[in-house]
């Protein structure tokens, strides 16, 4: 299977866990990505042939003093240290228009300190996945999800006192109760269901026009992968399927999943669907996904590029799924 199209792949980020406690020490000498929002800051151009890459910065550049929390060791490379810089608090004069983490939007121009690039930028991850390198994504990737339960997490579980951020960003600390918090994450099983030649799609309420994508939903405590599929299949459009495969895995800093790619066999077409869960289901040939993919079929737009479930269908279109 060519994974080469999937985005935040493993990147090679040495995550360097045994300079958390100690981050203070190397944080003269390491660099910053800075992150606002949710969103990394970018120069170049997108699209194919483009020089968009993130702006890796010395510590000590003005843009540092805009931080509104302590620095994230999101690890090290060759050169040394780096860590994300989270400078959500700074307000922009057209910051109206931004709706916080998980809005799209347009890209946010970056502030005007430090001789930034004139194209330096914060934009919505999901529209740059497949402009970053594999270490890129997967650097900004960590920024954005660690970031983002720092930012939902800032009370402590157990006692409901505001808690610290400590080793690195890695933990939050209660000094009340002396609860520790480690960041979790929702694991999420994400199915391509077949049966012969055809592929089963759905929508949820809610999403674009013409958007259909592989049908997906959160894994149960107590639940293996493979219950989680035949579960969320059965009780989305009330198919039975047979044996399920696990084909590759995918983190989704969205804000905090890990995508769980699988294969399985519809034992039958005949649909009964959730209309809570589901808003249409339908099956399409593979000459039909063919068109998805050219942007010519009359339903159904292309899948997002980058995204699990565009590259497990673009592999089962090819006959690569294996």
């Amino acid at each position: 299977m060519d994974l080469e199209m999937l985005a935040f792949r493993t990147g090679g980020l040495d995550r360097a866990a045994h300079l958390r406690s100690d981050w203070q020490t190397v944080w003269p000498k390491g660099r910053i990505l800075p992150m606002w929002r949710g969103r990394p800051l970018v120069a170049g151009a997108t699209g194919i042939g483009g020089d968009l890459h993130l702006l890796i910065l010395p510590s000590d550049h003005p843009i540092a003093a805009l931080q509104t929390a302590e620095p994230l060791l999101l690890g090290q490379d060759a050169d040394g240290p780096l860590f994300a810089a989270d400078l959500s608090g700074w307000s922009p004069e057209d910051s109206a228009k931004d709706g916080g983490p998980g809005d799209p939007g347009e890209a946010q121009p970056a502030p005007g300190v430090g001789g930034l690039p004139e194209d330096a930028r914060f934009p919505d991850m999901r529209g740059i996945l497949m402009g970053l390198t594999a270490f890129e994504g997967e650097l900004a990737a960590t920024a954005r999800g660690i970031l983002e339960w720092h930012r939902s997490h800032r009370f402590c579980a157990a006692c409901g006192h505001p808690s610290n951020m400590d080793q690195g960003g890695w933990r939050r600390d209660c000094p009340t109760c002396g609860k520790m918090h480690f960041p979790r994450t929702d694991p999420v099983v994400i199915m391509l269901i077949t049966q012969g030649n055809s592929i089963l799609l759905g929508r949820s309420p809610g999403w674009p026009d013409a958007m259909y994508s592989l049908l997906a939903g959160f894994m149960e405590p107590g639940e293996t992968i493979e219950s989680a599929v035949a579960r969320e299949v059965a009780e989305e459009v009330g198919l039975p399927i047979g044996p399920v495969h696990m084909i590759a895995s995918q983190p989704w800093p969205f804000p905090a999943s890990l995508m769980i790619g699988c294969a399985a066999e519809a034992r039958s077409r005949d649909m009964t669907i959730d209309p809570v869960e589901i808003e249409d289901a339908l099956w399409i040939t593979r000459e039909e996904l063919a068109d998805v993919f050219a942007g010519t079929h009359p339903v159904i737009r292309r899948p997002r590029s980058g995204a699990i479930a565009q590259v497990l269908m673009k592999n089962w279109l090819a006959g690569t799924l294996d």
